[in-house]
């Protein structure tokens, strides 16, 4: 059954009402089409009362069709209760027994009808719901709450919330429900509550384990008004995307809501103060839908470190940066009018941000950024120094200026970063507005970037050169980073050109880079010589299109790696290089004299080196320079065309090989654990 508080309140009409006449009566019978109170009306009631002549007591029967309390929001149909009727000694009446109402599980109504009061007390098991009212302040009555199930609250907050859903917790409280004449119902008094439970259908508002120790002045009318001061005592609080982590701590909380008609609710008094992490003071308005119309909210928080995991881990978690470390203080001010971002203003000082998982650092961050949806501001923002994905970067001050809902780079920024310069310049950022999301547009220049150092970092082979080029701007739109222009990369006395480049989820779950690269006149005898290949000399070109990383695996590639003849340049490849390539790409050797003589050779010479590999569903679909000959069909491939005496063809005769095999054995081949075998 839902709350009883109604049913209590019904009574208030009965002292006046005769239920028994004298002792000699057998029974009686009323008929009433109508009951109305301050608080509710009552529909085709029916009351009987059975007195056997010299008995002490009868038996009352009330039975009602509905029971009507609109401003607290109840309804009730086929109310029954059934009890022992006897005097109480004093000029009054008491009577005890089961209520029903409907199908509903049976509540214990005791009632006593006293000369100046009255007094009930409802009661499930150990919730209890008691009532007292005294005839010389009719407009007033007491209600008491002991272990009361939140859930018997229902009706009553859905008069402010209707699609609130109350799942769990008990209620104590002690509350005065004022009724007088011509005035808006109020309930006042304190309320106590230990493990409130709730959410909503579509599940963006929740709570579990909440407990509070709160005033309530509340006035139900044409204009409905809330007012509630006190303490949350730990619990979660799930807003939309906001996950609100309280532990076991305490928040002070002060809120004023009204509602005139069927207008949005209007909040003009905010308050939670979260002792050590976050302070937050303001007003706000809803929309009739409960959307975010208006906002004005000073924040605070003195130390950063705890505000990840107390009001930021659900934010934070939908970026992939769940585990994200704070440190340092802030201040904010927002605004928001007609549901969008007006204005912001957040202030930091020696703060610092450090992903966990060495995406990225910043250090050092102080200063302001003001973000104006009309008027110019200016602001300016700096950092001490910081890395991306492991590579260290230098400090850097950022001057701002905002308007027309857009944040600007005022110039050109440059910081130092691996004895090379990086500079940001046409830095352009739009905040999310109604169906568009967060939107950034940046220009990007690198400046003799170590690449030895970039290598060392991520732990790979001891590459050497220098990294420069410039895009001329990257767009960042639904959770999508895209690169315009170029990179060029200055290795093994050639270049690298990286076009097409883009990412998606950069700083999420399983970041995805796509990219086009261009290799051009690198040396061989460099390149494989820092690999831990054999050794071969002459000039490389090649191609690797539509690469494709996820969280910096490749998983799609389309590769063409191709020697290219150049005046004076040696084209020669060692016994091991020989090897290597058979091992790597499934391919045996052969020669033009008799096997046992090619041992005897360090190295041969050869015409042409060529070898592609088209990744798909972890298979590489290997080819070379051409078919072997006219009877190896499609199956063997030429990889390395031998020239001069003696003559050594590498052939490939698997087209199809698994790429974590292929992985395996070119880390093998970097060990030097590919043993030759000449055939």
């Amino acid at each position: 059954m839902s709350s009883p508080i109604v049913r209590l309140l019904l009574w208030m009409s009965l002292p006046g009402f005769c239920l028994a006449g004298d002792a000699g009566a057998r029974s009686l019978n009323a008929k009433i089409g109508r009951i109305e109170t301050a608080v509710a009306s009552l529909r085709e009631v029916q009351v009987s009362l059975d007195w056997p002549a010299q008995a002490t007591q009868g038996e009352l029967r009330l039975r009602a069709a509905s029971v009507v309390a609109p401003d607290l929001g109840y309804r009730f149909a086929d109310v029954s209760w059934r009890c022992p009727l006897q005097r109480d000694g004093r000029g009054g009446w008491r009577c005890e027994g089961e209520l029903r109402s409907g199908r509903a599980a049976p509540l214990r109504l005791a009632l006593d009808l006293g000369v100046a009061v009255t007094d009930a007390r409802l009661s499930r098991g150990a919730a209890v719901v008691a009532l007292h009212r005294n005839a010389a302040a009719p407009d007033a009555t007491r209600i008491d709450l002991t272990r009361v199930p939140l859930a018997w609250t229902q009706a009553l907050a859905a008069q402010a919330w209707p699609e609130a859903r109350f799942k769990g917790g008990e209620l104590d409280a002690r509350l005065t429900v004022t009724a007088a004449e011509r005035q808006p119902l109020r309930v006042a008094g304190p309320i106590s509550l230990r493990g409130g439970a709730f959410d909503t259908p579509d599940g963006t508002i929740a709570a579990e384990h909440l407990g509070a120790e709160l005033a309530l002045d509340a006035r139900f009318g044409e204009l409905t008004r809330f007012d509630l001061d006190g303490r949350l005592r730990g619990g979660e609080l799930l807003f939309g995307n906001a996950y609100l982590s309280l532990q076991q701590r305490e928040v002070a909380v002060e809120l004023t809501a009204q509602r005139q008609g069927a207008q949005g609710w209007q909040l003009p008094r905010l308050l939670w103060r979260d002792e050590g992490v976050l302070s937050a003071e303001g007003r706000a308005a809803l929309t009739p839908d409960a959307g975010l119309d208006a906002l004005e909210l000073d924040l605070r928080s003195a130390n950063l470190t705890p505000l990840r995991d107390g009001y930021l881990t659900g934010f934070l978690g939908l970026a992939g940066l769940g585990q994200l470390q704070l440190r340092g203080a802030m201040q904010a001010r927002v605004r928001v009018a007609g549901g969008e971002l007006h204005a912001a203003d957040a202030s930091l000082q020696s703060a610092a941000i450090d992903d966990p998982q060495g995406r990225f650092r910043f250090d050092g961050l102080a200063g302001n950024l003001r973000y104006s949806a009309d008027a110019p501001v200016a602001s300016a923002l700096s950092w001490s120094g910081g890395a991306l994905y492991g590579l260290d970067f230098g400090p850097a001050q950022l001057p701002f200026t905002s308007g027309a809902g857009e944040l600007r780079l005022q110039r050109t920024v440059s910081f130092p970063m691996l004895g090379g310069q990086v500079s940001f310049d046409g830095l352009r950022l739009r905040p999310p507005a109604g169906e568009h999301g967060l939107d950034i547009r940046f220009g990007l220049g690198l400046d003799r970037l170590d690449i030895g150092r970039i290598a060392k970092a991520v732990d790979g082979p001891a590459f050497s050169g220098e990294l420069s080029g410039r895009i001329p701007q990257a767009h960042y739109a639904n959770d999508r980073l895209d690169f315009d222009g170029g990179l060029t990369m200055q290795l093994f006395g050639g270049s690298v050109s990286v076009s097409s480049l883009a990412m998606e989820r950069p700083f999420g779950v399983a970041p995805t880079l796509s990219a086009d690269i261009a290799l051009d006149d690198l040396d061989l005898e460099s390149l494989t010589g820092v690999l831990g290949f054999g050794s071969i000399t002459g000039k490389l070109d090649g191609r690797i299109d539509a690469l494709r990383l996820v969280d910096w695996q490749p998983v799609a590639f389309d590769a063409h790696l191709r020697t290219e003849r150049k005046r004076g340049v040696r084209q020669r490849i060692s016994q091991r290089a020989v090897q290597d390539l058979s091992s790597v790409g499934d391919a045996s050797f052969v020669g033009s004299l008799q096997g046992m003589l090619i041992g005897f050779f360090d190295d041969f010479g050869y015409a042409r080196l060529g070898i592609s590999c088209r990744l798909a569903d972890e298979v590489c679909h290997m080819d070379g320079l051409g078919p072997a000959s006219k009877d190896s069909g499609d199956k063997a491939f030429i990889i390395v065309q031998g020239a001069g005496l003696p003559r050594l063809d590498v052939v490939g005769i698997n087209r199809r090989v698994d790429w974590p095999t292929l992985l395996e054995r070119l880390e093998a081949v970097g060990k030097g654990d590919v043993k030759p075998v000449v055939e």
